[in-house]
Order: structure tokens, then C-alpha cells, then sequence
């Protein structure tokens, strides 16, 4: 059951409504309670993690999360402990029961939803949303604005070579992968890879289809499974094409299941590194 949480919740991230004009300060919000590990991510790097009271038990990172008072996880939210903190402003997720949304919505407070995004383009206009509406316009477009310049030189810098085929596991029981209305499926587009799942609409995937379709690397994401496991389990299956070049990576979670703009970036720059090493160094000098 965690594992299958764990999956749910990458698929689920960011994209603001907003209820506030800039020219208004008076309605910034002062005390804010996050339902989802990416919506705490992007408060904290807005710098307004001394406005967040409350955060769910998988809001892990930044470090500074993990100090803040628990209102549950990103399905369940205590609706006591939320109204007990005394919000003006929760952020919240497609998994935000919808009962639990309308009644702070009954007492006042004020809820903004957010529902996934499918690309890098709309993490950051997610992003800017978001610093709209805690009053942090100017350092989100400032933020945004560095890590599309450092999409644009990625981008250009391996448009032209060879597009290896990649499976990236981010669950094992069911083996679980990404589709291409992922933002996931873009940090491997804009790496220079091929998802093999692109063209599939549901994420659950099977050894058999991996063998079949026989990707150059495998990528397996730290989200609640025993990433070094499951990379012996990949070793046992010699015929693939990724098992007999010793091309079996894992990545960290946060950095890729929890887009901002940042960590956007740092896992392209990563999965840049694992599929085409030889150009990620000219890349970094090039920043």
C-alpha cells in the first residue's frame, strides 16, 4: 500500500489557481498548509517556508519540511489538526479528498488545487502561479527564468545525437513506469532518450514488455522500493540490451517525483549524464 502511495504521488503535482492580485498585498497569505511534497518543495525555494505551518508525511524535503507540523499524508488529511493551525491559504492535490476541500472552504479558508503538470513548460507557469499568489512574483520569474535558460542550452547541445531507448521504473509491485503526459517523459525527452511507455496511457507495465522492447539503459527511481533490489532483479535478465552493458542507474526521488523548476533541472542534468556523459561536461561549462 505505501509503495502504491508513493506511485500516486508524482503523478499528482502543481498547478496554481489563483485568488490574489499583486497590486493587493493585503491578501498574501501568512499561514499556509501544503498537501503534496512538490507544493512544499516550491514554497520553500519562493522563501516562504516561515509561512508554512503544516505540510503531509511524505513532504520529506526540503529539510526544512521535516520540522513542520504533520497534518496527515497526501490521501488522508486530518481536518482537525488543518483547522486547528489556523490557515489562510491551503494548497492542495487532486488526492485532497474533495469533502475535506469544501469544508475549509465552508469555514473560510481560503484552498487552491493543483492538479498535475505534463511538461516543464507548465511546471514553471505552475510555479509562477504559485508565486503569485504568495506574493513572491519577482523571485519566481527570476527562478523560472534561469532554469529555461539552462533547458535552452541542454536542449541544443544533444538535439542532434542519437535518441537511446529508455525504461524508468518507478514502482515494483506492480512494476509501475511513466507515460507521456509525464513531466517525467519530458526530463527524458530533453535528455536526448526515448521513453519506451510513450505511446501508453497507463503506467503499469510488465517485465515481458521490457524485454520486448529491449531499452539501452534502465532507470529506476527511489519512490518507497528497494532501488538496489531491484537493480539485482534487472541483473538476472542477461538478454537485455541494458543488463549486458552494465547501463542500470537509480535516481533519487525528490529530485525527479517532486518538480520545481530546480529540481526539474537537476534531474535533466542528471539523466543528461547518464545518456550522453560525454556531452554533460561541455553542457556544465557552458552554464
Amino acid at each position: 500500500m505505501r509503495v502504491l502511495t508513493f506511485l500516486i504521488i508524482f503523478l499528482f503535482n502543481i498547478c496554481a489557481i489563483g485568488f490574489c492580485s499583486p497590486e493587493n498585498s493585503s491578501c498574501y497569505p501568512e499561514r499556509i498548509i501544503s498537501l503534496g511534497p512538490a507544493l512544499t518543495a516550491q514554497l520553500c525555494l519562493l522563501g516562504v517556508e516561515d509561512k508554512l505551518v503544516g505540510v503531509t508525511t511524505y513532504c520529506r524535503m526540503p529539510s526544512q519540511a521535516q520540522q513542520k507540523e504533520k497534518v496527515g499524508t497526501v490521501i488522508e488529511v486530518n481536518l482537525e489538526k488543518v483547522i486547528s493551525l489556523r490557515p489562510d491559504l491551503v494548497v492542495a492535490t487532486p488526492l485532497t479528498n474533495l469533502k475535506t476541500k469544501e469544508k475549509l472552504k465552508d469555514l473560510g479558508i481560503r484552498v487552491a488545487s493543483f492538479p498535475s503538470p505534463k511538461n516543464f513548460s507548465q511546471v514553471c507557469e505552475q510555479f509562477l502561479e504559485l508565486g503569485r499568489i504568495v506574493g513572491r512574483e519577482k523571485e519566481a520569474q527570476d527562478i523560472a527564468r534561469q532554469a529555461k535558460y539552462k533547458v535552452g542550452l541542454i536542449k541544443k547541445s544533444i538535439e542532434q545525437l542519437p535518441r537511446p531507448k529508455v525504461f524508468i521504473q518507478v514502482g515494483a509491485r506492480p512494476l509501475y513506469t511513466v507515460t507521456e503526459d509525464s513531466f517525467i517523459n519530458d526530463v527524458i525527452k530533453l535528455a536526448g532518450g526515448r521513453n519506451i511507455a510513450q505511446g501508453l496511457k497507463s503506467g503499469l507495465y510488465s517485465r515481458e514488455q521490457v524485454l520486448k522492447e529491449d531499452p539501452d539503459y534502465i532507470i529506476i527511481v527511489t519512490m518507497g522500493i528497494a532501488a538496489v533490489a531491484e537493480r539485482k532483479a534487472w541483473e538476472s535478465f542477461e538478454a537485455l540490451n541494458a543488463v549486458s552493458s552494465n547501463r542500470i542507474y537509480i535516481i533519487d526521488s525528490y529530485k525527479i517525483c517532486s518538480p520545481t523548476p530546480v529540481t526539474f533541472v537537476e534531474a535533466l542534468q542528471e539523466m543528461v549524464a547518464i545518456l550522453h556523459p560525454e556531452r554533460a561536461q561541455a553542457i556544465k561549462r557552458d552554464e
